[in-house]
């Protein structure tokens, strides 16, 4: 067996009454972990290879905790607390970063993206969906949809409150990672797996997806859609969108350059290069027929917007007379007020 792992976490997570993993909490995942913390492990975790999740009791967790004092003190210090709990446990290792084949896989590589130990595009999450139960997420964490009406009826009955919060397949990402440095006004609009660069503001009608996130420092007040991300010192305007690849983007990969802004209530379909402005209200998609301009406001030659993909210093905006969008370079990066994001 091989001790050289991709990645490898400990986990306490909450099942249906049949067994079946609705989520899991790993609060120190590691990637790329040393082949003496691996094999101090397995043998006590019966791990003999590839990507797998294995379910452990409290005392093999003392044991592992034992095993890692020399070793590893942080994981050994999680492991001792996790022989406390009352709730299942379970540790994922992963040979090799392949499609996923289990809920603890998923909620593993979901959270080396909101741990900032891998930036979207840079884990493979094919296979996803199915591995995600649709659950509700409640005052009382995750509860199978099935199992929720007898779980309202107890809670009635004890005089409490079971509050459901959504219904999805993702959870917020505050409820399981903080990144350092960052401003959220409202958790819910941030799902676990977005990476949310230091220095990153998330205002209360921003929303960050799975797989999508921030460089940072940036000011976020729209979409940022899955598979998008976004470069630093960038700032999406109120309502503006970015279209991922879940909702329209096909295999185009969208992503914002540096210093760039996208106006309020603007979009875009095509990646920008650095030092982009989308004037406000304007949706640029890959098909939108662009007028270029050259310094002197004149047509250049008119093109569709996908062949200034990734360019550098370019205006998108629409002729306020004739609806025409058009396009011209500009060489003043936008800036953000560093006062809003000095001292996150």
């Amino acid at each position: 067996m091989s001790t050289s792992l991709f990645s490898l976490a400990f986990g306490v997570g909450t099942q249906n009454r049949q067994g079946a993993w609705l989520e899991v909490f790993y609060a120190q995942p590691l990637i790329n972990p040393s082949a003496e913390l691996v094999a101090a492990i397995a043998p006590v975790i019966g791990y003999t290879g590839g990507n797998q999740a294995i379910t452990f009791t409290t005392d093999v967790a003392s044991k592992m905790a034992d095993a890692l004092k020399s070793i590893d003190t942080v994981q050994a210090a999680l492991l001792t607390r996790l022989a406390e709990s009352h709730k299942p446990l379970v540790a994922t290792l992963l040979a090799e970063d392949a499609a996923l084949t289990s809920t603890p896989e998923a909620y593993l590589k979901l959270h080396l993206l909101s741990h900032r130990l891998a930036k979207p595009h840079g884990l493979s999450l094919a296979g996803i969906f199915p591995l995600l139960p649709n659950v509700a997420w409640t005052s009382q964490g995750a509860v199978d949809l099935v199992e929720l009406p007898q779980r309202q009826l107890e809670a009635r009955l004890k005089g409490e409150l079971l509050e459901v919060f959504s219904i999805d397949k993702f959870p917020k990402m505050t409820d399981y990672v903080v990144p350092s440095g960052v401003r959220i006004a409202d958790s819910a609009r941030v799902r676990l797996g977005a990476y949310i660069g230091e220095g990153t503001t998330v205002m209360h009608e921003g929303f960050v997806n799975f797989n999508a996130g921030t460089e940072g420092p940036g000011m976020i007040e729209g979409r940022v859609s899955a598979g998008v991300f976004v470069g630093k010192g960038s700032d999406l305007g109120g309502g503006c969108s970015t279209m991922g690849t879940l909702s329209g983007g096909g295999n185009i990969v969208i992503k914002v350059g540096e210093g760039c802004l996208i106006g309020a209530n603007a979009g875009i379909g095509i990646p920008l290069g650095d030092r982009n402005t989308v004037e406000s209200g304007l949706y640029v998609t890959a098909g939108t027929k662009v007028a270029l301009l050259d310094e002197n406001n004149e047509l250049v030659k008119v093109l569709k917007a996908r062949d200034l993909a990734g360019q550098p210093d370019l205006l998108f905006r629409r002729n306020s007379q004739t609806g025409a969008v058009e396009c011209k370079s500009h060489k003043s990066a936008i800036e953000l007020n560093e006062a809003l994001h000095a001292h996150n």
